[in-house]
């Protein structure tokens, strides 16, 4: 019995289905739906097709591989330099995450003047990139090799050797939280409206800096080759949600915002 809870427990971890772009994803989007007032959230479900922003909080990751939206593959990772900005020649040629979040932002701006799809898939963007731009792992340091593998424990403290970025996107959370959405967002939207205020305010550029100074943490915590275990864990999950708060609170601003 032990044995098979253990194979069952794996099988979730190393699924697709889970983690940041699952858990992380729709977590931020429910926090962020708990915080929009009554008129936003009624206008956005409107071009929603009458589902929650949480329903579509992970389609820029399904979507992003067909041939229509192949061009969004780049945007799902948020370059800063040296100084922890958002480069001065950035974009790329091919974009990027505050590329796209900006571009879906002024088109939002005037969104009584678009088709509803139009409405649609820019609301998509928003509520997949604001998420991406606080996961550390996509966040593109100059300064940092952000290729190579470690050894993570997993439920059993058996290491498996994974890319460091697959940590960060989904097996800290994997291991540590099984709460569902709705539980976890619970858990952690208990901020003041001042300090919700505080962490909102500012640009995505703003935000961008502010979480690549917060997690630049990750490179002294999670080391080339090395075994991450409880003690990494014990680092790593406050920051992690962390990051999934801010997202939440910072997402529920901008669509207020616009609608």
């Amino acid at each position: 019995m032990k044995k098979a809870l253990i194979i069952a427990v794996m099988s979730l971890m190393c699924g697709p289905a889970f983690g940041w772009g699952r858990a992380g994803h729709e977590t931020i989007a429910k926090i962020a739906e708990n915080n929009l007032s009554r008129r936003a959230k009624s206008k956005i479900e409107h071009y929603l097709g009458g589902h929650s922003i949480v329903y579509y909080a992970k389609w820029m990751d399904d979507y992003r591989n067909t041939p229509e939206y192949a061009f969004t593959s780049p945007w799902h990772v948020a370059p800063v330099d040296a100084s922890l900005h958002y480069p001065e020649n950035a974009p790329g040629r091919n974009g990027d995450a505050v590329f796209g979040l900006e571009q879906a932002v002024a088109s939002l701006r005037n969104y009584k003047s678009l088709s509803d799809s139009a409405v649609a898939v820019n609301i998509k963007y928003v509520l997949h990139l604001v998420g991406d731009m606080h996961c550390p792992a996509h966040i593109k340091y100059a300064s940092h090799n952000m290729k190579y593998d470690v050894l993570f424990e997993d439920v059993s403290h058996k290491p498996h050797k994974f890319y460091v970025h697959h940590v960060w996107d989904n097996e800290i959370i994997n291991v540590s939280r099984i709460w569902s959405v709705s539980e976890w967002a619970a858990e952690l939207d208990r901020c003041t409206r001042t300090e919700k205020k505080a962490i909102s305010a500012g640009t995505p550029r703003d935000w961008l800096h502010d979480n690549a100074v917060r997690c630049e943490v990750q490179f002294d915590w999670a080391r080339p080759d090395e075994r991450l275990g409880q003690d990494f864990l014990n680092l790593a999950v406050p920051l992690v949600e962390t990051q999934i708060l801010y997202a939440g609170y910072r997402l529920a601003a901008l669509l207020e915002e616009l609608f």
